[in-house]
């Protein structure tokens, strides 16, 4: 046995290898090559920070749009949908021993399966890492400013605040080579939008119900991504079986579904149609320097900075999977890919004029194609006609899902160009 395999597990394995190996026994799969050894709650605590992030802002601006009744309907649509949807994939990846999205995509339809699904990831989840960094760069200042007292500093800048914590906070952590590590810093993530959450429901004014549904569903929809998360995660769980991890995804999807629907319910009923996109900056006009609003800024700020590295693992390995599929472990290429998606998204930050417009565009392409579409082609290519015919229940059920992730994606697309065609976007206002 390799002495050295027990602390550097992956150090000597290709990129592109299984971590699930399905050749000695057909009906039960083995993790053989990355013994997993994180917990079930710290599972959850990594999957429940990348489900949850700067998506959380934007549900109140959800809710004016539909109002409680409808909201909460879709609200919960999309929640069991996104549950049915990770039950796809590890029903795939258990039936063939896969480690990666970008993997299944490569076993169902070969290199071009996988090219579409690194794509997705990376786009997904660029435009994720870019709404939290947007956050850092809007938020950071007004905290800093009223703590202490100051103006017109060179540090209030938030394009420099948004390097400064990117080289400072996240790319540290991005450079951990397992997801694992990381349950730490998710469970302090999540409980600084627990005390959001609490902060929120503390400031309730009046009420109004209002009907516009042009990104209510991309809205949602990208809330929920955590799909790209799902298989890592697995991989590094401790015991790990398809039931253990189902389990994993059922009590984050649960947690952040009540979570949501309690954050965009109290920020609505205090706003009304007035909620704007990012709804910290709804709560900056009764008081920029209330100290329960300045703790709450606070709490979020250190919230996604710390989901920021959790959502950049998934994108470094499509890159790897897609440009390196053959290669072995390598700290310096570790280490650049992080370093080149920090500076990629920096500039993004930078340059993009709206958290809504991210919000919008991202939730209606990617994450159809992440929750509903992939899962469910990569289901019926993989699982094999001879224990599930084409005409199966399973297998009908999943092209129907993956129908539904088409209808998605055009009506959200059409929603959003009719807004912006129209000249009623209100994607087009600055903050």
């Amino acid at each position: 046995m390799n002495p050295h395999r027990s602390e550097d597990p992956e150090a000597n394995l290709a990129e592109s290898q299984e971590f699930l190996s399905n050749m000695e026994d057909k009906k039960t799969t083995r993790f053989t090559d990355f013994e997993g050894k994180t917990s079930f709650g710290m599972s959850v605590f990594n999957l429940g920070n990348a489900i949850m992030g700067s998506g959380i802002l934007g549900l109140s601006y959800a809710m004016a749009n539909t109002g409680v009744v409808l909201f909460l309907v879709l609200l919960t649509v999309v929640a069991v949908l996104s549950s049915y949807s990770i039950h796809l994939l590890l029903k795939s990846s258990g039936i063939v021993g896969i480690r990666a999205y970008e993997q299944l995509g490569q076993r169902a339809f070969g290199t071009p399966g996988k090219m579409a699904a690194g794509i997705a990831i990376t786009l997904q989840n660029i435009g994720a890492m870019s709404s939290y960094l947007y956050i850092v760069k809007y938020e950071f200042p007004l905290v800093i400013q009223a703590f202490l007292g100051v103006d017109n500093e060179w540090y209030l800048n938030g394009n420099y605040l948004v390097i400064m914590v990117s080289i400072s906070v996240i790319l540290p952590l991005a450079l951990m080579k397992q997801l694992g590590y990381l349950g730490y810093t998710s469970g302090f993530s999540l409980t600084c939008m627990v005390f959001f959450l609490i902060s929120v429901c503390t400031v309730i004014l009046y009420m109004f119900y209002f009907f516009q549904t042009a990104y209510t569903i991309p809205i949602l929809a990208f809330a929920f991504v955590c799909h790209p998360e799902v298989l890592p995660i697995y991989t590094e769980l401790k015991n790990p079986t398809k039931q253990r991890m189902q389990h994993v995804s059922n009590i984050s999807i649960v947690v952040m579904y009540t979570m949501y629907f309690l954050a965009a319910l109290f920020g609505y009923l205090t706003f009304y149609g007035e909620v704007e996109s990012e709804l910290l900056h709804t709560y900056s006009r009764l008081d920029p320097y209330d100290t329960l609003i300045l703790c709450v800024r606070l709490a979020v700020l250190t919230a996604v900075t710390l989901t920021v590295p959790i959502v950049l693992f998934p994108v470094r390995r499509a890159i790897q999977q897609l440009f390196f599929p053959n290669k072995t472990f390598y700290w310096p290429r570790h280490i650049a890919i992080a370093v080149t998606l920090l500076t990629l998204i920096n500039m993004l930050v930078i340059f993009a004029p709206n958290i809504l417009g991210i919000f919008g565009i991202i939730g209606a392409t990617s994450a159809p194609c992440l929750i509903f579409i992939f899962p469910a082609v990569f289901y019926i290519r993989i699982v094999p006609e001879e224990e599930e015919p084409m005409r199966s229940t399973p297998k009908i059920l999943a092209a129907c899902f993956a129908g539904i992730g088409f209808l998605f994606m055009i009506m959200s697309l059409s929603f959003i160009l009719i807004d912006w065609t129209s000249g009623s976007s209100k994607a087009s206002s600055g903050h």
